[in-house]
């Protein structure tokens, strides 16, 4: 089969993705798709959100790409030489294999009776769960 399908109600976008071991328990993510190839090759996509609280600091083992889909609150991302960017839905990011970044969101949402958060779609070279 070409073509593989997952409805927004089943893969992160909708419903919140999987938590992932972080302080705060406040970060969450769910591999949509992994590609049929040799593990070095895999690329692994899907949706990673960030709600408000303390920061997720993270080293990446592998390249990966971020697209900002939704931010309520102020989402902000920190490299490890202290460059930051205050994030908006749209802007999108490149993780190079080895840096350190940090993800912190903060605030309150402009949506009544809603926690501050940010989604992410991302991209990368790397095996289904090896976040």
């Amino acid at each position: 089969m070409p073509l593989f399908y997952a409805p927004a109600t089943e893969n992160g976008f909708t419903v919140k993705p999987t938590a992932i071991p972080a302080p705060g328990n406040n970060a969450f993510l769910s591999d949509t798709f992994t590609s049929d190839a040799p593990k070095e090759e895999q690329i692994s996509a899907g949706f990673y959100r960030q709600e408000a609280g303390e920061a997720l600091v993270y080293t990446y083992t592998y390249d990966e790409m971020k697209v900002n889909l939704e931010v309520h609150g102020k989402f902000t991302v920190t490299d490890e030489t202290g460059f930051s960017k205050v994030i908006q839905p749209g802007d999108t990011f490149y993780f190079k294999k080895g840096c350190t970044i940090t993800f912190k969101v903060e605030g309150t949402s402009t949506v009544p009776d809603e926690e501050a958060y940010a989604l992410n779609w991302f991209c990368g070279l790397r095996p289904a769960d090896s976040a």
